[in-house]
């Protein structure tokens, strides 16, 4: 489905070769293709694939200027100009989704019809394989911030407990013999702040999860440029197009994500007193970003209209569509290795025959390994995240005693004062 949305629609002019004349009209941009409608009439004047395109260039013509040229492989040559907002703007993103279908599909003119079940099969659970990765790198993450944030807490409470000795020593009577051990207390718990400092600092190292090219834009879509974006365990970073950083969105100042199509999304960092700082990113490998935003953030990700029947058809049926896959594989891998004890009629033999023809041992072979992967990585994630359970619980009764210990110093330095 998303080979069918429209990405992009420019008002522009076409160069009509015919009738040597300019018509106004609108050229639309999806994934796979360019098609140009005139405005007058709402005819379709020209449709070609992006893996039909040789060459993209910025020319210029004598009867007008700022053109863009498009040369298809049979050496038909297109003309478009007069683009709004700008042609530099229009060039860069068809560029950047005919650069990445090319690279996608390398040699290709066409998706090709061949595709069998198997090969269907396998770019499936191949892509889930990655995202399951992706989804527990995050995860793995999260568990490493939680670790962290509990050997803090055993430092505040180590912390309360020295407080506590110092507290009972001023609360003595001026006759008492005062004992030196107390005051050295603190002093003795600093080498185990430093390494708990550098402790934090090694856990804050982020990894990357995905980098991928994008059309950078900030204030306005007249400053729309090639770049890359990147998305960490602790954050999300803007880069140029000579890999130099632009921004740095930490985890925690992301306020929203607006997903407006499959190929483009926003993300904003609000401030008090000053502009926001937001950013505009469209991109040819957005479909797989956005799939592992949701999981970072989740409550922070919001899906526009026109984004919502991507979202439908990826969400809307995840049990039933996870276990069709899962059904449909494990029944084509048991019919190629197991073929003949299963049938029993006809009708079965038939389907069987089919079966073997669309699935060769290779691919079977291969769905087994990725399935194993599959389950590895699942058994792996429910592992961590009954661990993480652990740890949350452990972090709310240590938070509640760290509460009342400092409640109660609270009172008996106030008896002091």
């Amino acid at each position: 489905m998303n080979r069918d949305i429209c990405i992009h629609t420019w008002p522009c002019s076409y160069y009509l070769e015919p009738e040597k004349r300019w018509i106004p009209g609108k050229l639309s941009l999806t994934s796979v293709l360019l098609k140009f409608l005139a405005d007058k009439n709402g005819e379709l004047l020209v449709s070609f694939l992006l893996s039909s395109i040789s060459e993209i260039k910025k020319e210029s013509s004598h009867f007008i200027f700022s053109s863009i040229t498009i040369l298809e492989k049979d050496h038909i040559k297109h003309w478009f100009s007069s683009f709004q907002p700008s042609r530099n703007v229009v060039f860069n993103i068809i560029e950047h989704f005919w650069r990445e279908l090319l690279l996608s599909h390398p040699g290709a003119q066409a998706p090709s019809p061949q595709m069998t079940k198997g090969k269907e099969l396998t770019g499936l659970m191949a892509c889930s394989q990655r995202r399951l990765e992706d989804t527990a790198k995050v995860l793995h993450h999260q568990g490493e911030q939680f670790d962290n944030i509990m050997k803090g807490l055993d430092k505040i409470e180590s912390d309360m407990d020295v407080a506590d000795r110092l507290l009972t020593e001023l609360e003595s009577p001026s006759w008492w013999p005062f004992s030196t051990k107390l005051w050295k207390s603190p002093s003795e718990t600093k080498p185990k702040e430093s390494t708990l400092v550098s402790t934090s600092e090694a856990f804050g190292k982020s990894g990357v999860i995905i980098k991928i090219p994008a059309i950078i834009s900030q204030s306005a879509e007249l400053h729309a440029k090639p770049g890359r974006f990147t998305v960490l365990v602790s954050g999300l970073e803007i880069s140029d197009s000579n890999s130099q950083l632009l921004h740095r969105f930490e985890r925690e100042d992301v306020d929203d994500i607006k997903v407006h199509t499959p190929y483009e999304i926003s993300i904003r960092q609000r401030f008090i007193g000053k502009p926001d700082t937001a950013y505009r990113l469209l991109s040819a490998k957005m479909p797989e970003v956005i799939q592992i935003l949701e999981v970072q953030f989740s409550k922070k990700i919001e899906f526009l209209d026109d984004a919502m029947m991507f979202q439908s058809t990826r969400d809307s049926p995840p049990a039933e569509k996870g276990s069709a896959i899962w059904r449909a594989a494990s029944g084509l891998i048991e019919s190629v290795v197991h073929p003949g004890p299963s049938l029993r009629s006809g009708e079965s033999s038939q389907i069987q025959l089919q079966v073997n023809e669309q699935v060769s041992e290779e691919e079977a072979q291969e769905l087994r390994q990725i399935l194993k992967k599959l389950k590895s990585i699942a058994l792996e994630t429910e592992t961590e995240l009954e661990r993480q359970d652990e740890v949350l619980d452990g972090l709310t009764s240590s938070v509640e005693r760290t509460t009342l210990t400092i409640d109660k110093q609270n009172r008996r330095m106030k008896k002091l004062l």
